[in-house]
């Protein structure tokens, strides 16, 4: 007589064959061979590039609409901004050391980087912020030409990302103290990783076009 197969063995439609059914794990894998919270963070990521696309496009179709206010470019200080920059990449490498330290089980590593990257980012708003008081000290504020508009709303939104960026990292540090992150839910820092190399990346393209290009 034929044994029936273990009812926990059975995998679900759409998991691959032989897969397990992976029903009281912290993620389940999807078709694409990802979980679900790693693809969601794909498809939220991939809306983000079609509104940066947008803002983007919308400031080099203004950058020279400066009415009666200064000139963008005038007022940059590149050697400022490049040093802001460097800091927002670092954080980068920071990140990448955190979900390494993680996917070995070494929490104290994973505490450390967390903490070093959302104090890199922090770094950067603040030169951000600082910034954005010399150019109004300069008279150039965000209704001050068509330009400037653009250029505080292309480069706000971004620092409001990085700030919610700042906030996950904190998040996902005090989970760690509490002992909620486990190397078995590595990906969850890998999924806070993939929101912070983007708008990393994002910045690149933001500080190459809006400062360098002229």
């Amino acid at each position: 007589m034929t044994d029936l197969a273990d009812p926990h063995e059975i995998a679900a439609p759409g998991d691959p064959v032989g897969a397990p059914n992976e029903t009281h794990g912290t993620s389940h894998v999807t078709s694409t061979g990802i979980s679900n919270e790693k693809l969601a963070m794909w498809v939220f990521l991939g809306s983000e590039c079609l509104l940066f696309g947008g803002l983007i496009s919308t400031f080099l179709l203004y950058k020279e609409r400066t009415a009666s206010g200064p000139k963008l470019h005038d007022l940059f200080d590149i050697g400022f901004t490049s040093i802001s920059s460097f800091v927002l990449l670092i954080s980068s490498l920071t990140m990448v050391l955190a979900v390494s330290a993680i996917q070995r089980g070494d929490h104290r590593s994973l505490r450390s980087w967390l903490a070093v990257t959302a104090l890199l980012g922090s770094v950067f708003i603040s030169g951000q912020v600082y910034e954005f008081k010399e150019f109004l000290n300069e008279g150039m504020g965000f209704t001050t030409s068509p330009a400037s508009s653009a250029f505080f709303t292309l480069t706000g939104f971004h620092g409001a990302h990085v700030t919610i960026g700042i906030i996950m990292l904190i998040s996902t540090l005090v989970l760690s103290l509490r002992g909620r992150i486990t190397q078995e839910k590595a990906e969850a820092v890998e999924i806070v990783g993939l929101y912070w190399h983007f708008v990393d990346v994002v910045w690149i393209i933001v500080f190459t076009v809006v400062y360098l290009i002229k």
